[in-house]
């Protein structure tokens, strides 16, 4: 059981670490933190970064980086704007026009990549500039707006409530409660699975304390919700994604290629993967979150404007690095990557509280990614 342990305490140590900054940041702010008012800001803040941490964190595991997602979200957003708002076209049809203008945008740069061999640093590099260029074209160097209303939901509405239960979001509470018991039963599927092939499982003392962890803290983050505006639009925008990612690249071929790829690219190669198209793909998918994480943000802002985006690209790779990827490629998940940008987000909401200013914030942050990046650099020279 040892091993086990051991692969525990690797596999959720930045869950905990984040829990540990909510506690500290609880603490220094006096409650603030935890107020409902404030989880909802801090989850409609950084929905867009961790859409483009989804993606991002299949690009690094394939041993790859996309510098451009930052400048991709402001052209599309800009795009949406000059659809929606120039030309009155129909909110639903133009997200669909931007997510298929990200799918080509991330074939453009995937072909370079994949097929003609040129590094994704200068690739996307070159697209960080092009597309930030484009963005200022395209808007004339002045904001537009404001958005339909039904599109702004997307970022700032919430579920309905069809209950008249005195300001208290029941359906938000009861959303938590059947979440809370699919997890647990996907989580005791898959330790009785591990169980059957005699796989190395957790003692039953830490299998179903985890088990109690899971309940209290779905069901106990879902209460502070319900007790202001339930659960936001983009919550669940977020999960669905989150769940689809996580399963194709731990159930699906595709996922399993992706970490070929990016653990040996000349065994994957060897091993009849089709690593080109994979690379293709996972850009694809990239260009597409990017796009969809500018709508977002658009609708946020209620307006599309010439620095949307910026430096979007290095928080969402911070977010993927200190969320466990390697920056060798092969590893990583998509739940790390969620948990890193979290950290992340809860870092800048602490600080803005307290007062700290933007220069000392980027500072910390930066220290933060150095650290989480050597972590990681050590324990491979450990394990080698």
């Amino acid at each position: 059981m040892k091993a086990s342990s051991k692969l525990n305490v690797r596999q959720y140590s930045m869950i905990i670490a984040l829990i540990l900054i909510v506690v500290l940041f609880q603490f220094l702010t006096g409650g603030t933190l935890l107020k409902p008012l404030n989880i909802t800001n801090l989850i409609l803040q950084n929905s867009y970064i961790l859409v483009l941490a989804i993606g991002m964190v299949l690009v690094i595991i394939t041993g790859h980086i996309d510098l451009s997602v930052g400048s991709v979200a402001a052209f599309v957003g800009a795009i949406s704007a000059i659809l929606m708002v120039n030309m009155n076209m129909n909110p639903f049809l133009v997200i669909l026009i931007c997510l298929i203008l990200g799918a080509a945008i991330g074939a453009w740069q995937g072909f370079w990549v994949a097929y003609v061999g040129i590094p994704a640093f200068i690739v996307t590099l070159a697209g960080m500039l092009l597309f930030r260029g484009l963005t200022l074209v395209v808007l004339k160097g002045q904001s537009i707006a404001p958005f339909p209303m039904s599109f702004q939901k997307i970022s700032t509405g919430f579920l309905p409530n069809p209950f008249n239960d005195g300001g208290f979001h029941t359906l938000s509470m009861i959303v938590g409660f059947a979440l809370s018991l699919v997890l647990i039963g996907m989580e005791w599927r898959n330790h009785q699975s591990q169980i059957k092939y005699q796989f190395d499982v957790l003692s039953p003392k830490i299998f179903y304390s985890k088990m109690i962890a899971i309940f209290l803290i779905v069901n106990g983050f879902t209460y502070i919700l319900s007790t202001y505006r339930g659960i936001p639009n983009i919550l669940v925008i977020l999960f669905v994604l989150i769940a689809l990612y996580t399963f194709i690249m731990k159930k699906t071929i595709i996922g399993r290629h992706i970490y070929a790829v990016g653990g040996n690219l000349k065994a994957a190669e060897l091993s009849g993967v089709k690593t080109k198209q994979i690379t293709f793909g996972v850009f694809i998918n990239m260009g597409v979150l990017a796009a969809l994480s500018g709508l977002i943000f658009a609708a946020r802002l209620n307006a599309a404007t010439p620095k949307a985006g910026n430096l979007f690209e290095l928080d969402a790779i911070a977010a993927v690095f200190i969320g466990g990827a390697s920056a060798y490629g092969g590893v990583g998940t998509v739940i790390g990557a969620i948990v890193g940008g979290l950290v992340m987000g809860v870092m800048n909401n602490g600080m803005s509280i307290l007062g700290l200013g933007i220069d000392w914030q980027q500072a910390i942050k930066g220290l933060v990614l150095l650290i989480a990046v050597a972590f990681d650099i050590m324990s491979k020279k450990k394990a080698g």
